[in-house]
């Protein structure tokens, strides 16, 4: 392990209501050292984050930086102290460009506030060619791809003389090319002594990049172990307290007639003449590159995005699709790849959440509402029921969203639509940023669904997800239909043949 010591945490402990975030946990980052930090969704992992970059005080425990105890007050302090967090959701304003953004909050304002503009796109372009972004500072955050908008918030971060980087799934949205650079900015950071702190569920990138690991369930943690002397199926044994079996899994489940048609799909921009079916108790993946028009065909199914030309089928009758609520009038659901962004009202409560569709659905609303009132008793039964046949974990129905684990979330959001009972689930991106556990709890409800008569539109960036879940593979190349394969005969390297057509 590099020396000196960074950052040490000792005894830290935490309690929300009904709670036990943590308790009592230790751990260390040396200079120079890329630290994995692994769990489940809910075993502790953001808390402890949280508390190191002063979003949460801790309820018991020390904290010492360069060997130094200290308390994290805010999250200027943590930032003062030198530590910076490149969380999934990026803190960056897409309309400012990304000079601004990378200075957002230390812009001085005053007479010389030109000067100063100058003397920001100058620092700020100086870290990004440092970085090898690519990235001009003037350039407006929203039009720059995921990949570029990380790269954005390493150069804010290096701009504030960050110590110690924590990155939360850095790679989730990301394609191969950008991990492959990502990781080479990862490498050139450990070489200027900048500690890292890394959070991610792609356990195979793990011992690519990182020295050590640590490992935390329940609010524990159970080992740190130098990335070399701990397998991938240790890791996963020790954050999910048992034996994990085959990681993607599909029964047999009998196929029945087409549920959606989609022919000859085109929306205003990018997506030409797209064709597919898919059937009662079929899984249909939608494979392709990044950029390949995955998400906007499912946008374009799901009412969100207008097409342009083209019919949408339903059990074999023509539909207007205009918006989400024409889709889920016609028994097509979706839960989006950014649940927290338009998936869920992270606020309010679980009951809320699970509920608040088939509140506002039509052909749902008489059975919870009586004389023109919600009968709350029923819509608190309908919750649980639920809760319990999706194993969601949670203290309390009455529990705000933004406390359980992304796991749970995305199984809220499945929650809410079943109640609608639909012929179509489109699953965007299903398990991303999701646990090895969780991942698996979402194959079984998938498998359940199928069983069930539905239907299942899944996109996917991970292929052997894609290989081992769907029973045919549509693959999109540049807004087209580059081919359709079928379960027996798809391999990865047919995909990706299929996707740079």
């Amino acid at each position: 392990m590099a020396e000196p010591c960074l950052l040490s945490v000792r005894g830290i402990s935490k309690t929300f209501p009904g709670v036990k975030a943590l308790e009592e946990v230790d751990f260390d980052l040396a200079a120079g050292e890329v630290h994995a930090l692994l769990g489940e969704n809910g075993a502790g992992k953001s808390t402890l984050v949280k508390i190191l970059t002063g979003i949460h005080r801790k309820d018991a425990g020390s904290i010492a930086i360069g060997g130094v105890e200290t308390e994290i007050t805010d999250s200027a302090d943590a930032r003062r102290k030198g530590i910076a967090a490149i969380h999934q959701e990026f803190a960056l304003s897409p309309h400012l460009d990304a000079g601004t953004n990378i200075f957002l909050g230390r812009i001085p304002n005053h007479l010389f506030f030109l000067a100063n503009r100058r003397r920001i796109y100058r620092e700020s372009q100086e870290i990004l060619d440092r970085l090898a972004t690519g990235i001009d500072a003037r350039t407006r955050v929203a039009d720059l791809g995921v990949g570029k908008r990380q790269m954005v918030e390493i150069a804010k971060a290096l701009s504030m003389n960050t110590r110690m980087l924590i990155m939360d799934e850095p790679t989730s949205a990301l394609s191969s090319e950008e991990c492959r650079h990502l990781f080479k900015i990862i490498a050139e950071l450990k070489g200027q002594g900048i500690g890292i702190i890394y959070i991610s569920h792609k356990l195979d990138e793990i011992h690519r990049i990182c020295d050590r690991i640590s490992v935390m369930r329940d609010g524990r943690k159970v080992s740190t172990r130098e990335a070399g002397n701990i397998t991938v199926a240790e890791i996963i044994r020790q954050m999910v307290g048992r034996e994990i079996g085959e990681q993607f899994y599909k029964g047999e489940v009998e196929r029945g007639e087409p549920v959606l048609e989609a022919r000859r799909l085109s929306d205003r921009t990018f997506l030409r003449d797209i064709s597919f079916s898919v059937r009662r108790g079929e899984i249909l993946g939608l494979a392709g590159l990044v950029g390949a028009g995955r998400t906007e065909t499912a946008r374009c199914l799901f009412g969100v995005s207008p097409l342009a030309s083209g019919d949408i089928l339903v059990n074999g009758r023509k539909v207007d699709i205009r918006s989400p609520r024409d889709a889920v009038a016609n028994g097509i659901v979706m839960l989006s790849e950014d649940r927290k962004g338009s998936g869920l009202f992270l606020p309010q409560s679980l009951n809320f959440n699970i509920t608040i569709a088939a509140l506002n659905a039509a052909r749902s609303r008489r059975e919870y509402f009586r004389f023109g009132c919600l009968d709350s008793a029923n819509q608190r039964r309908r919750t649980r029921e639920y809760s319990e046949r999706l194993r969601i974990k949670t203290p309390s129905i009455d529990q705000s969203m933004r406390n359980l684990s992304g796991g749970n979330q995305q199984k809220s959001i499945l929650a809410k639509w079943l109640l609608l009972n639909p012929g179509v689930v489109i699953f965007d991106e299903p398990t991303r940023g999701i646990d090895v556990g969780a991942k698996q709890e979402i194959y079984r409800l998938m498998e359940q669904l199928l069983s069930k008569g539905m239907a299942i539109i899944m996109i996917s960036s991970e292929l052997p997800e894609i290989l081992a879940l769907s029973d045919r593979i549509l693959v999109l190349s540049r807004g087209r239909a580059a081919g359709v394969l079928e379960r027996g005969e798809a391999t990865q390297e047919k995909i990706m043949t299929l996707a740079v057509k």
